[in-house]
């Protein structure tokens, strides 16, 4: 299980539907490399993830442009633990 301090950012290409996610950790990311197998669909690996008060199943996928993970932070989450783009939050990620 890796825990990390990350800030939540909207992804540009879709500023309009307000897709929100974190940027793993370099070393987090590598960690993460070397012991996931990418699934289906855009080398996504399969993680459990905690911010705040909400835990849930969803998949990290890996960003050319930093060669790290990113993790989507859907609405829900947010709302539920009220935080926003530009606030950091503690992230819990567990490769299942």
């Amino acid at each position: 299980m890796f825990v990390f301090d990350a800030e939540l950012w909207v992804w540009d290409a879709r500023r309009m539907d307000t897709w929100t996610f974190v940027t793993l950790p370099e070393d987090v990311s590598d960690q993460i490399r070397d012991i996931a197998t990418p699934g289906a669909g855009f080398g996504a690996v399969k993680v459990r993830v905690g911010v705040g008060a909400s835990n849930w199943s969803t998949s990290v996928f890996p960003d050319k442009q930093s060669g790290c993970y990113v993790l989507p932070i859907k609405a829900a989450v947010r709302k539920k633990n009220a935080i926003e783009a530009g606030d950091v939050v503690e992230v819990t990620v567990e490769v299942v």
